[in-house]
């Protein structure tokens, strides 16, 4: 026996390469949509629509523009709105799900998560539509909702893998000791979610994601002529079979994003540490 880890070299190696994989994928979406807008330059004279060549190496979309000059623009508002919108239902989520996990009160606990329920209840492309429908959001707007309609399946989960930490002897032992309740909640029972908390981000910033795609595709919270990867892909598909790149380059990085995104949550997950011991 040489006495590795029987999961050791294997667990690392696959580890390494999904984050490698998944840097790869997310590395030209995001440098696009942080430092796209810089080089965008002005827009120049619109075009025929749906055309190639002509000074434009992607050609035109829909309305003429070139579509590079597009590409270039479109990826900071789904990419900051999708990020936004998750770490407003993480900010929310966790002080809901934390505290519903340490309460001894069954009526606080009740209080805390059945109203939740009311919102997971509603299908979240119904919940888009009917919030839209009140007012008309803007890219603020439109985080604050995505971020709503995330908020009870984050705080269910986040509880669900607080509450066995939660009920440990440890948790009791540092309430009998006078510990904060912030020390027991973040730096306890927090820390020993962290990883199933990890493994949700991956999964809910894709879902997001799609979620802002779906909303740009719908034109709420998005002009529709606006530069937005989504809005790209809706609106021109139309002329997918004449001149594909305008649908086909912005698709790919949407795809893109999400899988890296997941890969890279998942090579986090994989690599070996300290599972967390009870004490």
């Amino acid at each position: 026996m040489n006495g590795r880890a029987p999961d050791g070299g294997t667990g690392v190696t696959a580890g390494r390469g999904q984050a490698v994989l998944g840097l790869a994928l997310i590395a030209v979406p995001l440098l696009l949509a942080v430092a796209g807008p810089w080089f965008a330059g002005e827009p120049g004279p619109r075009g025929v629509s749906f055309t190639t060549g002509q000074g434009h190496w992607l050609g035109t979309d829909f309305t003429g523009r070139d579509v590079w000059r597009q590409v270039l623009l479109g990826g900071r508002s789904v990419v900051l709105t999708a990020v936004t919108a998750t770490a407003v239902a993480y900010l929310v989520a966790l002080p809901v799900a934390l505290a519903a996990a340490l309460t001894h009160r069954a009526w606080l606990e009740e209080l805390l998560i059945r109203p939740l329920d009311v919102v997971l209840a509603v299908p979240s492309l119904l919940l888009l539509l009917m919030t839209a429908a009140l007012f008309t959001p803007g890219p603020v707007g439109l985080a604050l909702i995505v971020a709503l309609i995330n908020v009870p399946d984050a705080a269910r989960i986040v509880r669900a893998a607080a509450a066995e930490a939660a009920a440990r002897p440890a948790v009791e032992a540092m309430r009998m000791q006078g510990e904060s309740w912030w020390r027991m909640a973040i730096g306890y029972v927090g820390r020993s979610a962290l990883r199933t908390l990890a493994a949700d981000a991956g999964v809910r910033l894709t879902g997001t994601l799609y979620l802002v795609a779906t909303a740009a595709f719908l034109g709420v919270g998005v002009a529709p002529d606006a530069a937005d990867w989504a809005v790209m892909v809706d609106h021109n598909r139309t002329g997918l079979f004449v001149q594909p790149w305008a649908v086909v380059v912005p698709a790919v990085l949407i795809v893109a994003l999400t899988t890296g995104t997941n890969l890279l949550f998942d090579a986090g997950l994989a690599r070996p540490g300290k599972r967390g011991k009870r004490p």
